[in-house]
């Protein structure tokens, strides 16, 4: 039996030494084909598709950027030397006359009385569709995924008409609405939001819930689990980061609307945060630097609610669902 004096000696006859071992190292090569240790060229198709996305995202962010300057400086000097001229002076009077004018503590009041029943009623009620029709095979599922989806291709605005007529013949109680119909009332504006937006979210929901094993199902009813149960205890809590994208683009989308708050809100008072910019507007003049001071407070709430739901938006729940 041989021995050893230095760790790059051989062995023994037909043993591999650490000096064969680093001998072969340079050969040997990466999965994509080049040697270990070389870095790979980036092309110039690259750095074109970096600098496009960053030009796109400074585009994007110029109507920002300008009414959050233009908030601090006094109206008559942006008429005079324009938006984007040098300031002479900086304040937060706009903001304190915005405060003032706007009225946006009851404003926000009145969007949260729009807003979360909305959200709440069209994820729930489009999670359930989704639920039926993409974890279960029946006659008509592919007939109701079609029919919630064709509904997106519908305008809202030629419908404004019939809706009016129909919602000033359905009574409400006088604590439910300030003119004695579904006119005038939130639930009117609730019951067009949650139809208007069912369509999307039933078709986002029902592709996501499609990734999910069919495995989860079976092995839930296995278990003697209800249907409710499958639905409310194993798909949607797998279907999270779905919801919560969606429940972001539908904050947004809701908490922004101007048009169906104009038309079924008969009085100012009632109506949603968005009103206020336009209560801003003066009959002759319009002080844009109070309008564009309004406009921040009005983005503060998307603004915290994108920043606390977007680590959800790639979160992968249904990775190895199935494994163990």
């Amino acid at each position: 039996m041989s021995t050893t004096g230095t760790s790059g000696d051989q062995v023994g006859d037909g043993q591999v030494t650490a000096r064969d071992i680093v001998a072969e190292a340079p050969q040997v090569t990466a999965d994509v084909g080049r040697p270990l240790g070389t870095r790979k060229k980036t092309k110039p198709a690259r750095y074109a598709l970096h600098a496009f996305l960053i030009a796109l995202g400074a585009l994007w962010l110029v109507p920002l950027v300008v009414s959050l300057y233009a908030s601090f400086r006094p109206f008559s000097e942006t008429q005079a030397d324009g938006f984007l001229s040098l300031p002479s002076s900086v304040s937060l009077d706009n903001y304190e006359a915005a405060l003032d004018q706007g009225d946006f503590l009851d404003k926000y009041w009145n969007t949260a009385l729009i807003l979360v029943p909305s959200l709440i009623l069209t994820l729930l009620l489009a999670s359930m569709v989704a639920f039926v029709a993409s974890r279960y095979s029946w006659r008509f599922n592919i007939f109701f995924l079609v029919l919630f989806t064709a509904g997106n291709l519908l305008p809202p605005q030629i419908m404004v008409a019939p809706l009016f007529q129909a919602f000033r013949r359905i009574p409400l109680p006088e604590f439910m609405s300030n003119s004695g119909n579904l006119n005038g009332s939130n639930w009117a504006i609730i019951l067009l939001h949650v139809g208007f937006q069912m369509g999307f979210c039933t078709f986002v929901l029902s592709n996501y819930m499609k990734l999910l094993p069919k495995e989860l199902n079976e092995a839930a009813m296995v278990d003697g689990a209800s249907l409710w149960t499958i639905y409310s205890k194993v798909v949607m809590p797998l279907t999270r980061p779905a919801l919560a994208a969606l429940a972001t683009l539908e904050f947004a989308w809701i908490y922004n609307d101007f048009f169906w708050a104009v038309i079924f809100e008969q009085r100012g008072d009632d109506r949603p945060i968005t009103s206020a910019l336009a209560n801003l507007g003066g009959e002759f003049v319009t002080d844009t630097n109070v309008v564009a001071a309004a406009s921040i407070f009005v983005i503060i709430p998307v603004m915290i609610v994108y920043f606390a739901l977007q680590r959800h938006f790639i979160a992968g729940l249904t990775m190895g669902s199935t494994k163990g």
